[in-house]
């Protein structure tokens, strides 16, 4: 008699329940790194206008630059970042190159606000989460094999959440003189082309599987040196540069916070995009424009004695803006478009020679078969106390200007980012343990 056959394992239904439990934290990666990557301009709002924009975008890059070294120490020790290098070295020059294009993006960005104003020029740039749906779709076959239902739901939420923003854009104001508006204009249409191209070396890292915290390691090297050369560059050289640090050094903490600050959303947004895609984790993580106004109004009283159709604006903004984010939350990926993501990473995988198990592991977000896990040594301890010093030095030479601040609403917005920060944190370490 024949020994009755094993019923065999439900595979597919197993890597379906893992997509689905993914695809929800990425939905709400993307939430979270919108009201931390809001909150990460308030410091800047403690900085006065007589101060250079390359100042203060030079030390919230430099504060950039010590968190995206001492958060990876701490979270799971620079070991687990060798190991990725190891892996993956091929992936060290797309995250540089990332970097270069935030800095460039970033420069673009403030000769747009000197010309035409933020009101203007942020929406302008908000166009970087349909240049990301576009790069998503052509390179790395997102929404590909996706209902049209879904594709729609995607494209129009993004739409809807660019409109809500020139709303939300058109409430804030305008700017007053503009020098060069045309100048202004195209300014902030390339940031946020440069942008939604950024996107791409992030994508391109994790359909290979590498860790997000690894990638804003190197992210942060181009960051910073291309950062560096512009200030450098726009201040007349290395003199008047350090001249200008030296002179306002009783502010460098307060931008230098706003990149800590920074490296927590990109964190978030870089989770979202790694477990949602660039389509629909950009556009989420573009709802940030809402919770910068609230801190522009609640905290800093910046619209008080405007009319009512000011706040008319204000609440249609930010509703357009929360009915875009609903409909790209809810177009989760069908399974049909989950393979086409997978043959996206065996292309990644065949092209560079890597290592199969690691890429479908760290896809899923789970650790490698003997693998230790997180391991960290002495050289982690001596970075994160580094990074310690270093913002209790700039902590100590502060002053807080003399400006109005609410600090009710400051409690209050500040404890939604905490509770924000824990429970995403908390998820992503039970679902993935940070991979």
């Amino acid at each position: 008699m024949d020994k009755p056959s094993a019923i065999p394992k439900p595979v597919l239904s197993i890597e379906r329940s893992r997509q689905q439990k993914l695809q929800i934290l990425g939905v709400f990666c993307g939430l979270a790194a919108a009201v931390w990557l809001a909150a990460a301009e308030a410091p800047s709002k403690l900085v006065t206008a007589s101060v250079s924009p390359f100042v203060i975008s030079f030390m919230m890059v430099l504060g950039a630059f010590v968190s995206r070294w001492s958060l990876p120490a701490l979270i799971r020790g620079t070991s687990d970042v060798l190991v990725d290098t190891r892996k993956v070295p091929h992936l060290i020059v797309w995250g540089v190159m990332a970097g270069c294009l935030w800095a460039v993006g970033n420069t673009l960005s403030i000769l747009a606000v000197r010309d035409v104003g933020l009101s203007i020029a942020f929406p302008l740039w908000n166009c970087n989460s349909l240049i990301g749906i576009f790069w998503g779709i052509v390179l790395f076959r997102e929404l590909r094999r996706a209902p049209w239902s879904r594709k729609a739901a995607v494209i129009v939420g993004a739409i809807v959440i660019c409109g809500g923003a020139i709303v939300l854009s058109l409430a804030s104001g305008a700017h007053g003189a503009s020098t060069n508006p045309t100048r202004g204009l195209w300014s902030a249409i390339g940031a946020g082309v440069v942008w939604g191209s950024m996107y791409i070396p992030y994508r391109k890292a994790y359909v290979t599987g590498m860790n997000p915290l690894t990638f804003l390691t190197y992210f942060t090297v181009g960051e910073l040196g291309t950062m560096t050369a512009i200030s450098v560059a726009f201040l007349g050289g290395v003199g008047p540069f350090w001249h200008e640090l030296v002179i306002n050094e009783h502010i460098l903490f307060w931008p230098f916070l706003g990149g800590l600050m920074w490296v927590v959303g990109d964190l978030f947004q870089n989770y979202a995009t790694k477990y949602v895609g660039i389509s629909r984790g950009i556009p989420l993580s573009n709802t940030n424009q809402i919770w910068g106004l609230l801190w522009a109004i609640l905290v800093f009283g910046e619209l008080q004695g405007q009319g009512t159709g000011v706040y008319l604006k204000v609440i249609g903004g930010s509703v357009l803006m929360a009915i875009g984010a609903a409909a790209v939350a809810l177009s989760s990926a069908t399974g049909s478009e989950y393979e086409s993501w997978k043959e996206a990473s065996q292309r990644e995988t065949d092209r560079y020679g890597i290592d199969a198990e690691y890429v479908s592991n760290r896809v899923e977000g789970i650790e490698s078969p003997g693998s230790e896990g997180p391991r960290r040594t002495w050289l982690d301890g001596l970075i994160v106390t580094a990074a310690v010093l270093g913002f209790v030095a700039l902590g100590y030479l502060a002053h807080v200007p003399a400006i109005e601040i609410h600090w009710t609403w400051l409690t209050g917005l500040a404890a939604i980012m905490v509770a924000v920060l824990i429970a995403v944190g908390v998820a992503l370490a039970r679902i993935t343990k940070f991979n």
